[in-house]
């Protein structure tokens, strides 16, 4: 297809001025921002089925569909370098979220990820690839892609043990990373600060993203310490990179907890230093000053081993819940209970009750200490509970920001329905348009090309896709028109459920998703996968 589309443009380019051609879509005098970080221009986009025609100044065009893009930027679609978006997508495949903010490619697996799962045994074993053809083939409106997750992995072949992989099931192992990526997988992504995740050694990770890398794929890690152990853990990823001779991307870069946010200058010249020497390290982010997760952020990987029960039903136990105390005490001295806002709970009794409350402020109610409450509440939900943990610095952010090497993400769900009685963390609504609003409009951190180049061509080269991420003919037409003077993000932490404005108009393979900034009940995306796709091995 590619080769007819170009043979196609070259056609055009060469014709003379006055035969006009027709195309499907022209998006016709907006400025353009390719996403290869040069200087935007005043032109014209042509689409044609799911391909992008034509890129450039020209304007004999006769079109379908015309879009009057002046005033507003042209660029390609951007993409979310770390999406939990799966089972919400599969609940409800519009993903206005992100579409309302530019995106067009949800990336999955950060440690965990759709697939594999189950077992043959039972009957009920889902291949990675099958996962994301099962999210495909049920309507979704933006792209998606995943990492085969290390601890899924794990989990397949050892369960929830904390022991180091035999030597047959680390082959295991190996065999199902091989299947994966010749399903499609982008590479391993790994969780090292969660159980089953950690359990796994250097060596183990090194071994998997060997497999990975023989079919080109990359490694990406939320790193196993992101306080005051996160050069070490730098190091770590550093040197799976070199032994596996893979590329590396450190998810959602951050020194957490205040007496650490000093560090990040220390983690940033690690990483130049290794790019400097030939490494290709990268990182990405969200642009807020909280986190968000379990209850488990404070709660130490030893006591969770064996599974939610099992460590939930551990945690009962007087002599556990001393030495637990003590560990979770530690943990607070540095992220303190104020800070631990409670906004997610399994059991809807609990919600009414504690949802909104700070550890501090639920301790203060029940009577008891800040380590006991964070125990008991788990225990009674039967759940990790979902938190925000507000432990970052904001001037950090803007020293990442300004980094070419980081991309961003949005660590979240993506949400349609915000009638629906929950609380998240604002990012899942706000982390790309508050790049665009935020910090290039507003504070000028960083220029419009830059942002974008960071969005789109620049992810879209670190996850070895092709033919996506920027605005070129023969490229997928996943495109994006937007309002430079209205874009902003409008989630807030208070009220998270508010969709960013100032996207206008987002295609996906050509196919027009959002129009006016209202969805067009159109579901066009597709499973991209990996370079190590090969469906004739398999």
């Amino acid at each position: 297809m590619k080769k007819i589309f170009f043979l196609a443009f070259l056609l055009f380019t060469f014709s003379c001025d006055n035969e006009p051609v027709n195309v499907d879509v022209l998006i016709s005098g907006g400025t353009i921002h390719d996403g290869t970080g040069m200087k935007g221009y005043i032109g014209n986009v042509a689409i044609k089925n799911d391909t992008i025609f034509y890129v450039g100044k020209k304007k004999n065009f006769t079109a379908n569909q015309t879009i009057n893009a002046t005033g507003k930027v042209v660029s390609p679609g951007f993409i979310n370098m770390l999406s939990w978006g799966y089972n919400t997508l599969m609940q409800d495949g519009r993903s206005l979220s992100d579409l309302k903010q530019g995106v067009t490619l949800e990336v999955f697996g950060e440690g965990t990820s759709p697939g594999p799962r189950g077992s043959i045994t039972n009957n009920n074993y889902v291949s990675f690839g099958e996962a994301m053809e099962r999210l495909e083939s049920s309507g979704v409106s933006t792209n998606i892609a995943s990492y085969l997750g290390a601890a899924t992995v794990r989990i397949q072949e050892i369960g929830y043990a904390n022991r180091k992989a035999s030597s047959s099931e680390m082959e295991s192992m190996r065999n199902i990373v091989k299947l994966a990526m010749m399903q499609g997988a982008i590479g391993i992504g790994s969780s090292l600060i969660y159980a089953p995740g950690d359990y796994a050694d250097t060596d183990e990770l090194v071994e998997l993203s060997k497999i990975a890398s023989s079919y080109g794929g990359r490694y990406i890690s939320h790193m196993r310490n992101e306080d005051f152990r996160v050069l070490e853990a730098v190091d770590e990823l550093l040197e799976i990179a070199e032994r596996a001779d893979i590329p590396a991307e450190i998810y959602h870069l951050k020194t957490s907890r205040k007496p650490n946010w000093h560090l990040l200058d220390s983690v940033i010249n690690k990483v130049e230093n290794a790019r400097d020497k030939g490494l290709k390290i990268t990182a990405d982010m969200y642009t807020y000053p909280a986190s968000s997760t379990g209850l488990t952020g404070v709660i130490p990987t030893w006591v969770q081993e064996g599974g939610r029960e099992a460590w939930i039903n551990r945690m009962k136990k007087p002599d556990i819940r001393e030495r637990l105390f003590k560990d979770i005490r530690k943990e607070l001295s540095e992220q303190p209970p104020e800070d631990i806002l409670m906004v997610g709970f399994n059991k809807q009794s609990m919600s009414n009750k504690y949802r909104g409350m700070t550890i501090a402020e639920a301790a203060s109610l029940r009577g008891e200490s800040p380590e006991e409450t964070i125990v008991n509440l788990i225990i009674e939900d039967g759940s990790r509970i979902q938190c925000i943990y507000f432990s970052m610095s904001e001037e950090n952010i803007r020293k990442k920001i300004m980094l070419p090497w980081v991309s961003f993400d949005s660590d979240a769900g993506s949400y349609s329905d915000i009638s629906k009685d929950f609380i998240t963390h604002p990012r899942a609504f706000g982390s790309f348009a508050r790049v665009l609003g935020k910090y290039v409009r507003e504070e000028k951190l960083i220029s419009m090309e830059e942002a974008i180049r960071r969005l789109s061509g620049f992810p879209a080269d670190n996850l070895g896709i092709k033919n996506r991420g920027y605005l070129k003919p023969g490229y997928f037409a996943d495109v994006v028109v937007f309002d430079p003077d209205l874009v902003e993000d409008k989630a807030t932490f208070e009220k998270p459920l508010q969709f960013a404005v100032g996207v206008e108009e987002v295609f996906v393979n050509g196919t027009q998703v959002l129009s006016k900034s209202e969805h067009t009940g159109s579901f066009p995306g597709r499973f991209v996968k990996g370079p190590g796709y090969s469906p004739s091995d398999l």
